[in-house]
């Protein structure tokens, strides 16, 4: 008896307690759950890369690049500076610069 009474009591108590907490969730009008769309997908992750560790005992591998060579006009300008620099003349300067730039 005091087995199905306590039984009534908590059955009684969940279906009170079920009517709260229904009457709580009330829907506006017009608002259906079911027909609101998806939300976006969320953009892909960055790709994240780890720059390489020097490690211990290991010597770096040199990376030789050669020096640019310079232009045609450089090379004039430097010719005719060295050829005004030992004073060659006119005639001699052109001479002297078109040969050393052509080098």
């Amino acid at each position: 008896m005091k087995r199905m009474f306590a039984t009534c009591c908590i059955v009684v108590g969940l279906l009170c307690a079920g009517n709260i907490a229904s009457a709580q969730i009330i829907l506006p009008p017009g608002f259906n759950p079911r027909l609101d769309p998806l939300p976006p997908a969320p953009p892909p992750s960055p790709k994240l890369s780890v720059p390489q560790v020097p490690q211990m005992g290991v010597l770096p591998q040199p990376n030789y690049v050669t020096a640019p060579q310079p232009s045609f006009s450089d090379r004039v300008t430097a010719c005719l500076s060295e050829g005004a620099a030992a004073g060659f003349g006119p005639g001699k300067l052109s001479a002297f610069s078109g040969s050393c730039a052509n080098q």
